[in-house]
């Protein structure tokens, strides 16, 4: 079909909406189940341009958990250990397949922001893949296939309702892209920009040792950038985000909003939050809303009187602000990417205090001395990428 009516577009009184093609060609993809709406396409198109050029740029299945179009995680597949999938709430589920084990940790960095997320993936979805989806509260997949299983499986959500897009692989979108606002139609070639080693051969600090995992990880960190509402900074560990700051106005706060979900991704690791006494019957929503109150400013909210009872069997110890300094001092090796050149130093600052050894970003700002400056300071690798990755 050339065309698919919507409900609604992105609120209920902003009709009539659709999505088509403006040549009159097929569209490149089919809805399996479910009936996707304006905003769950905007996601899953993104999203699946994000987990393509992961997969190309890695050679590894690539999985996103896209919200109102910006990924709130991104990653790779590559195995979990004990620890992340403890703090993924997949440990009961055994080995994961690659493709699971990237949804695993696109889902799991950041689940106060995936809760309810629209998922791209890059393979075809398997049975392993589709039942941990299963148990997760999510509007909808888009996939270039689906095992048989798999898709039984994802038609059993949401009383039958839950959103299955199918997409084809082969599909090229044209060179111009348009969109209209206030009536203006505002046209310009597609950023096909290719995300590969040669984008971050200018080393431009003293320590120019740039290792195999970093330089992964500097390229998920730019493919997640690529497709994220700029202004836009995302750290990067081990094969997968863990921080995302979209759409601020200033980027030291997108370093800083980016660096405090890195930050919190790590405390869930610390013993003292693992090993949390949740009351039985406590569903996993409840417990990562917990957590999340727990490890911030506000933890008295889950520990008052009246309340921790509901939450936990005995009542946990306060996670003191030494402890937590403490434990962020173990993270280390990270890497953080920039869609834009970091114009103060004061990026690079708090970088540092999560942990960032490996920066890119574009250069080209007038203090772009006293950033490397700085960043030699922590005896950091830093490469200049001379290209701005803004999206709108």
């Amino acid at each position: 079909m050339s065309e698919i009516q919507l409900k609604y577009g992105c609120n209920p009184n902003q009709k009539p909406s659709r999505i088509f093609m403006e040549d009159g060609t097929e569209l490149p993809v089919t809805v399996l189940n479910g009936r996707p709406g304006y905003i769950n396409f905007l996601d899953a198109f993104n999203g699946w341009q994000l987990v393509k050029e992961l997969k190309e740029a890695t050679g590894l299945p690539a999985a996103t958990s896209f919200k109102h179009v910006s990924p709130a995680g991104a990653a790779v597949g590559l195995p979990l250990d004990e620890t992340l999938a403890k703090i993924y709430w997949v440990d009961d589920l055994g080995e994961l397949t690659p493709l699971a084990s990237a949804y695993a940790r696109a889902r799991g960095a950041d689940r106060m922001s995936s809760f309810g997320d629209f998922i791209a993936l890059s393979d075809e979805c398997d049975a392993c893949t589709a039942k941990l989806i299963k148990r997760e509260v999510s509007d909808g997949v888009i996939a270039p296939g689906f095992t048989d299983e798999a898709l039984e499986i994802l038609k059993q959500k949401k009383n039958g309702n839950y959103n299955v897009i199918k997409i084809d692989k082969d599909y090229k979108p044209a060179e111009i892209e348009r969109k209209t606002v206030y009536g203006v139609c505002f046209e310009q070639g597609r950023n096909e920009l290719n995300i590969d080693e040669d984008l971050f051969s200018n080393i431009v600090t003293k320590n120019k040792n740039l290792p195999k995992e970093a330089l992964i990880d500097m390229k998920i960190a730019m493919i997640t950038l690529k497709y994220t509402q700029s202004n836009s900074v995302c750290y990067v560990k081990g094969g997968q985000a863990i921080g995302i700051g979209a759409g601020q106005q200033s980027r030291i706060h997108c370093t800083r909003l980016a660096g405090q979900k890195a930050d919190n991704w790590f405390l869930r690791q610390c013993p003292k939050v693992m090993n949390l006494p949740f009351a039985d019957g406590l569903g996993r929503a409840d417990r990562d809303n917990t957590i999340d109150v727990y490890i911030g400013d506000e933890y008295e909210d889950v520990l008052k009187e009246g309340t921790w009872q509901k939450l936990f069997k005995t009542k946990p110890e306060v996670f003191t602000r030494e402890e937590k300094k403490e434990w962020l001092k173990k993270n280390t090796d990270v890497t953080i990417g920039s869609d834009a050149f970091f114009p103060f130093s004061d990026n690079i600052e708090r970088a540092y205090k999560s942990g960032v050894k490996y920066i890119a970003e574009p250069g080209g700002s007038v203090r772009d001395d006293a950033v490397i400056e700085c960043c030699d300071k922590y005896d950091m690798v830093m490469a200049f990428t001379g290209i701005r990755l803004f999206h709108h």
